[in-house]
């Protein structure tokens, strides 16, 4: 039988055209070149474009989400055959063994791999990315580098550093320098990137390192080869030398930054290093500029609350706080307000340690406690320069409050954040600082109180009834409408059951009963409960709604509000 060659192949199966077929001969190309490039040109797709091809060649496509592997046939295959020609193996029957691969017109590698293991090989062809994720899953993130440098595969356009580097030439500089050391690094921050990691946590531990994502709020530990080890001392040095730090320091902490363009995409990386008792911890946070939105409405802000938010925000003076956690969201709605009342009218100026988002048409400045610029004294300055808005990116003490009243009262509006549990905590927070409770009273128009709540993944979010005695006595039966949703797991979230995030908001507006409490230093239960009867909705009765609207899950509402106990 005559084998076609496959572009012939593709023809024949009505997924190229004639004219498409020329364009690719054209460019001088053949073979699996012609296919790659008709899949890259979105000509064809992936799937159909290798079934036809396995059909021509005699080999079953599979699809790899739905088929179980063996580990104990991965463990004794050569991992340097799985990265240099992408070939995984599935399962052995007796003296054959079943092996996908991505490239079905490489009929050399399959020779190779019987060589190497002496068995009959039965290929399959499978799509490229799921041989990548069984590569991840199964070997672990970095094992490409640590097993397979002899594939010596470029990398090219996944990362280009925006900052050149300065090494001191030392040997542990030019270990950190060499390229399977610039490989497993590149990886890492990759992976972390594409699986939407706010934070990469690096941990020296007793039996070698530690590498966690943070994905949606919860740390996910991630699988690494044992031989990641002897790398340790290179990863780490390699990042700090990326971020601009001093490599021979090991004592003291030290925090930096990276630049850098991955798939296109700027993204920013605040990097801080700590000195633990086996080895420096490393915590990367990482600020993707081109997968952030800012938008208020896009945060899960429901219409009521953004309402009144909108209102707030457009007063000509006064001090709108946003509270909560770090990593609550905080800065993202208040660049998310800033964004929606910028005009050219309008000077705004903001103090930020550090800026995390650079915006257009907002004067922005960092922070330098270390020569005295602090929020305090950058925010004098800031008044002098007649501005219309002004955001402080923290009230942390008693002379930044002081200015931020000060500002208020002489005609600006302040936007800033603080860190308490509820909005009713604020006014007492700001009054143990030293301000006296009669500033607060008049000067404070709003405070948002926020938290953010993983999404359910609509791909494999599952509807139940749940039964009265699995919910809190706080749920709301009167709204209820028969019908809960819970995370299931599917290859779209990572089977995690959960995708995103979304906002939870507790709004409290200022009227004259709370301004007279706030005034004579009640406690924070009493001011809250006047904002409740004023038409204030809590975290929680948010949090439920959202369940209800089957967005998120009654767990996840547990896991990040506390119970509403209202007299």
């Amino acid at each position: 039988m005559v084998m076609l060659e496959p572009g012939e192949i593709l023809l024949q199966h009505g997924l190229l055209d004639a004219e498409q077929l020329k364009k690719l001969r054209d460019s001088a190309l053949g073979g699996t070149d012609l296919i790659q490039s008709a899949i890259g040109q979105g000509m064809v797709d992936e799937e159909p474009a290798l079934r036809a091809l396995g059909e021509a060649l005699g080999m079953e496509f599979v699809d790899l989400r739905n088929t179980e592997v063996d580990l104990e046939v991965v463990k004794r295959f050569p991992q340097k055959l799985i990265y240099r020609h992408s070939l995984f193996p599935i399962s052995r029957v007796n003296g054959s063994l079943t092996v996908a691969t991505s490239d079905p017109l490489d009929l050399y590698a399959l020779d190779e791999a019987g060589a190497a293991t002496g068995l009959a090989i039965t290929p399959v062809v499978a799509e490229k990315a799921e041989i990548a994720r069984l590569m991840k899953k199964y070997l672990g993130v970095g094992s490409e580098t640590v097993e397979g440098l002899m594939a010596a595969r470029e990398e090219e356009g996944e990362i280009q550093l925006l900052e050149d580097l300065e090494t001191d030439g030392s040997e542990l500089s030019e270990m950190a320098q060499e390229a399977s050391v610039i490989r497993l690094v590149n990886e890492i921050l990759v992976e972390a990137i594409d699986s939407r990691s706010s934070d990469v946590h690096i941990e020296s531990q007793s039996d070698g390192i530690v590498i966690r994502y943070r994905i949606d709020g919860i740390l996910h530990e991630q699988p690494v080869p044992p031989e990641i080890n002897r790398f340790q001392a290179a990863i780490i040095s390699r990042l700090k030398i990326m971020a601009r730090l001093n490599i021979a320091e090991k004592r003291l902490p030290q925090d930096g930054r990276i630049k850098l363009k991955v798939h296109g995409r700027e993204i920013d990386i605040r990097l801080s290093v700590i000195p633990m008792i086996h080895g420096e911890g490393l915590v990367m946070r990482i600020l993707d500029k081109g997968a952030m939105k800012f938008d208020l409405q896009g945060l899960g802000m429901d219409p009521y609350t953004y309402g009144i938010f909108n209102q707030l925000i457009r007063l000509p003076h006064g001090i709108v706080l946003v509270t909560g956690p770090t990593g609550s969201g905080k800065t993202t709605t208040l660049y998310s307000a800033l964004l929606e009342i910028r005009s050219p009218e309008t000077k705004i100026i903001t103090t930020e340690d550090p800026v995390e988002y650079q915006l257009d048409g907002i004067n922005q400045i960092q922070v330098h406690a270390k020569i005295g610029l602090t929020f305090a004294a950058s925010l004098r300055s800031i008044l002098r320069h007649d501005p219309d808005i002004v955001l402080v990116g923290e009230i942390r003490d008693q002379e930044t409050a002081e200015n931020a009243i000060q500002a208020s009262l002489t005609g600006h509006l302040v936007f800033s954040t603080l860190h308490t549990n509820d909005a009713a905590g604020a006014f007492t927070r700001i009054v143990d600082m030293g301000i006296e409770p009669f500033l607060v009273s008049s000067t404070v128009e709003g405070i948002m109180a926020q938290r953010l709540l993983r999404r359910l993944c609509p791909e494999c979010k599952e509807a139940y009834r749940p039964p009265k005695e699995d919910l809190p006595n706080d749920f709301p039966w009167d709204k209820f409408e028969g019908q809960l949703y819970r995370p299931v797991g599917c290859r779209t979230c990572r089977n995690v059951g959960y995708s995103g995030r979304m906002g939870i908001y507790e709004l409290l507006v200022t009227n004259e009963e709370i301004k007279a409490l706030a005034h004579d230093r009640v406690s924070t239960w009493d001011i809250k409960q006047a904002a409740l009867k004023a038409g204030m909705r809590t975290l929680r009765m948010d949090a439920w709604d959202k369940a209800m609207q089957g967005n998120t899950s009654v767990d996840e509402v547990l896991r990040v509000t506390k119970g509403d106990y209202i007299s």
